[in-house]
């Protein structure tokens, strides 16, 4: 295999420097698209490059040579990647894989407790009011998604921002946002050098109910203010802790007054509502999709490359 092998490597670096200035010049959806095919191609690439590398060090034992019918001469001499290296990639890949399954073990349950909790809410329609002081507001998955909503937040409020904060709410159900976030976390789970990239994807969800939000009310000024005034409810009267918001959390589908009380995505969403909504910038996407994809040919050239070395090795080993 040559030197390029350790591309798609390399490229999640590069995704996770770029996660965030994409995701603030290109239009919420279109980010929120690309970053999530970004980070599942990146993740997919990366693990299959670790495999290759790590069947690297398999095919030398002497024994495997022997019952393929191999030459480890001849895998050494055409294989780039040292004996040491490679025996690293398997360790590497074994615990990518141990903590993709368990991520993926922790996103099922927490999405089937989101369901469970969204069927027992009371009401048949999708917006639930919770009498609750604290001021709070998500999205449960399910079938169909709920909105809770607490009467602590309605009152911090005004009507106009209410129907802000609901318009928020329906984007992230309408547009299955949890899925989204899912996919992303799973793909940093799969290589943590993707957290950038799904901490991205948090934050565009974020920005693809905002701007849905002042698309419904027609007023911009007017979303930035509820984003900004949801914010000061739940730093004053932060939500407690429930099991239904811990399984809303956890799918990265609790709404806008979550999200708020980390400081630094609210003024970042805040400046952006103020602001026109951004245009989609084709350069961008495409230097984006360029290097995902030279990722992409890169592991699938080394998957070339080791066949051949393995043909190569098997018929010299035969001869």
């Amino acid at each position: 295999m040559h030197l390029a092998v350790y591309l798609p490597l390399v490229m999640p670096l590069l995704a996770g420097a770029a996660a965030r200035p994409l995701a603030e010049r290109l239009p919420p959806v279109a980010a929120t698209w690309l970053l999530v095919l970004s980070a599942i191609a990146l993740a997919a690439a990366s693990s299959a490059v670790l495999g290759m590398l790590a069947l690297t060090a398999v095919v030398r034992i002497p024994l495997v040579d022997s019952l393929g019918g191999m030459s480890g001469q001849v895998i050494t001499a055409g294989d780039p990647a040292s004996v040491p290296a490679a025996i690293a990639a398997g360790a590497l890949l074994t615990a990518a894989a141990a903590a993709a399954c368990r991520a993926s073990w922790r996103r099922a349950a927490a999405l089937a407790a989101a369901g469970r909790r969204a069927h027992q809410l009371p009401g048949a329609g999708q917006v639930v009011v919770t009498d609750d002081q604290a001021a709070d507001a998500y999205t449960l998955p399910g079938l169909p998604c709920r909105i809770v909503i607490t009467t602590g937040m309605l009152r911090a409020l005004s009507p106009p921002e209410r129907q802000v904060l609901l318009a928020h709410e329906r984007a992230h159900a309408s547009g299955l946002h949890y899925l989204f976030t899912t996919a992303a976390r799973l793909a940093a789970a799969a290589n943590p050098l993707l957290r950038p990239v799904a901490a991205a994807v948090g934050y565009t969800v974020e920005r693809w109910a905002d701007e849905r939000a002042a698309a419904v009310t027609g007023d911009r000024q007017l979303a930035a203010r509820a984003v900004a005034r949801a914010a000061l409810a739940t730093s004053t009267a932060p939500p407690r802790r429930d099991a239904a918001r811990t399984a809303a959390s956890m799918l990265g589908v609790v709404g806008t007054p979550a999200r708020m009380r980390r400081a630094g995505p609210v003024p970042r969403r805040v400046a952006a509502l103020l602001r026109p909504p951004p245009d989609l910038r084709l350069l961008l996407v495409a230097a984006a999709v360029l290097l995902v994809a030279a990722a992409g040919v890169s592991a699938l050239e080394a998957a070339r490359d080791l066949h051949a070395l393995l043909v190569s090795a098997r018929t010299a080993g035969g001869s």
